[in-house]
């Protein structure tokens, strides 16, 4: 009789994981899954371990969306609740990041095992779906589940609790089904049908006044050819948000940059639109909702999305497919094409707002002490390759960046998402520079922010990811206290210290450079680049409101409903 083989389940774990393409895992080691670490090492992934469990969420978030393939997070029972808040996160950037934790073995679970917490009940309110894993052999099924469940519709965050004796039961391996990815995700994309489209062709051919605005789920395309096939076809305005941004660049004469009104005049004139095309932008506050007056009454709303749900959730709209954006697009540039379009003279009120805004923030970037935000963003700008990845974080010190930058490169252009959370900034750059180790990573930081991550700059040195952090540095909360300021006249528990976030980042294997002097400021930029370390340029800035803080100052003084 053969001798039936027998695996652990942690070695299923690894298997399903390969099966998905996955080679690299973001964690923090602990009791419950050291099992699993010790068989993943020895099946050749590859480990990235960050100081705090928020910053590898934060890490295999921006994996995910950067690359397209799941982010994988695994930590022990107390590191679970670390993370949290970056699966919180994760909701809002809407990444197909998988969460996995250990806990105490099964038998003990109720009876005040160790560190026991309802895992799957505090993952539940932040993640597409939650689950516990009862028996080594459902390991591989409930990871397909669980991945079949974070790419369906508008992706998302899921977790796995594998107990740490399910981790070590032996099983036998001819009991145990796996499942590809190509078994479980390959249906074609979904698309309009052709009454669908040629509608959405009438409907834009009848405006004078169009404008696209393409948000994070258009990114799901590999690249943003086809949403450029489809604006050179039609001629019509494009601007990008989230996870769009660089889909098609800012310097087409097409795209309009920013959809943010707070930091692009041209998305303004959105209220005089006739018809307003949303390529997976949710009707939220970004768009007020679509409601009047932000989006005129009288104006047609068109909606693609990845998810019904999404489609006409506090606007009817005139016309509307729940698809794969990419597919519908090609469909749509198809139909497109059997008519002509004249260049309308709405394309040059959006480029005249553009051109406005641009000549008003150069205007800004003067030689002077402090230094004023907009003169570090330009100084950067020039040191800026068109393939590197720029990512936000902090509040006026990179909303003027964020105004005034262009985003080129799909995939490339990073801030926080609608949580609004800081933080996420060093561990999406780190997570840039894994998955882009030839190009530059550049990201741009607050003091306040910068507290959030900043030991990560550990993780950078340890794993050896050259990226270059650039602070604005005005000893404050800054948007917050510019806020506090406008609507109440005064401030309260929003002043910091101004300190020497470079020592800190020196004293922890990186490079590190104080900037007073604007003199100084190119230089310390180019030898940050050209070290080739994690690096850290600390340039002290004069406290300035933002268009961002005004528009949130306008907000909180207005009656009406106004975007953010």
């Amino acid at each position: 009789m053969t001798d039936r083989a027998k695996l652990t389940g942690s070695h299923l774990l690894a298997r399903a994981l390969r099966l998905e393409g996955v080679e690299n895992v973001f964690t923090l080691a602990g009791d419950h899954i050291l099992p699993a670490l010790d068989v993943m090492a020895d099946e050749g992934f590859r480990f990235y371990d960050t100081r705090h469990e928020q910053a590898a969420v934060h890490m295999a978030d921006a994996w995910g969306r950067i690359t397209g393939g799941p982010g994988v997070a695994m930590y022990t029972t107390p590191g679970f609740a670390n993370a949290i808040p970056g699966l919180s996160n994760a909701t809002h950037s809407e990444s197909p990041l998988l969460s996995i934790s250990g806990c105490a073995e099964s038998m003990e679970l109720g009876r005040g095992a160790m560190q026991e917490i309802d895992q799957v009940g505090m993952a539940a309110p932040t993640t597409k779906g939650a689950w516990m894993a009862p028996d080594a052999r459902r390991i591989p099924d409930m990871i397909a589940h669980a991945l079949r469940v974070a790419y369906s519709g508008r992706r998302g965050p899921v977790h796995l609790t594998i107990p740490v004796d399910v981790q070590q039961q032996m099983v036998y391996e001819d009991e145990v089904s796996y499942y590809a990815p190509s078994e479980y995700r390959g249906a074609p994309p979904p698309t309009a049908d052709s009454a669908q489209a040629r509608r959405i062709v009438e409907l834009l051919r009848a405006s004078e006044r169009p404008l696209i605005i393409a948000g994070s789920p258009a990114a799901y395309a590999e690249t943003g050819e086809a949403l450029q096939r489809f604006i050179e076809t039609t001629k019509l305005p494009l601007m990008t948000e989230g996870d769009a941004r660089g889909l098609v660049s800012d310097d087409h004469p097409y795209c309009f940059g920013f959809y943010d009104s707070g930091l692009n005049r041209a998305a303004r004139l959105v209220r005089e639109a006739d018809l307003v095309m949303l390529l997976g932008r949710k009707q939220d506050l970004i768009v007020a909702y679509a409601q009047p007056p932000q989006v005129a009454a009288g104006a047609k709303v068109v909606q693609i999305d990845p998810s019904e749900a999404e489609i006409g959730r506090n606007r009817g709209v005139a016309a509307g497919v729940a698809g794969d954006i990419e597919a519908v697009l090609e469909q749509l540039t198809r139909e497109a094409e059997r008519h002509s379009w004249p260049t309308l003279p709405w394309l040059s009120r959006l480029g005249n707002e553009v051109d406005a805004q641009r000549e008003h923030l150069e205007s800004l970037a003067a030689a002077e002490m402090p230094m004023h935000a907009l003169y570090v963003h330009k100084a950067l700008r020039d040191h800026l390759r068109e393939d590197d990845f720029v990512v936000y974080d902090g509040g006026d010190f990179c909303h003027f960046g964020r105004a005034y930058t262009p985003a080129r490169t799909p995939r490339s252009w990073f801030y926080v998402s609608t949580s609004g959370m800081l933080g996420p900034t060093l561990p999406t750059a780190l997570a840039a520079k894994i998955a882009n180790p030839n190009r530059r990573v550049v990201m741009l930081t607050g003091d306040g922010a910068f507290g959030f991550n900043g030991m990560e700059f550990d993780t950078a040195v340890r794993h050896n990811l050259a990226v270059v952090a650039v602070m604005g540095n005005d000893s404050a909360w800054g948007i917050d206290r510019q806020i506090q300021l406008g609507v109440y006249g005064k401030t309260v528990a929003t002043d910091l210290l101004p300190t020497r976030y470079d020592l800190v980042v020196r004293g922890l294997g990186g490079h590190g450079e104080h900037v007073e002097n604007p003199e100084e400021l190119a230089p310390a930029l180019e030898r940050a680049f050209r070290l080739e370390r994690p690096a850290l340029v600390n340039v002290r800035v004069r406290r300035e409101v933002s268009p961002r803080g005004q528009s949130a100052i306008d907000r909180w003084t207005s009656d009406e409903v106004v975007p953010l």
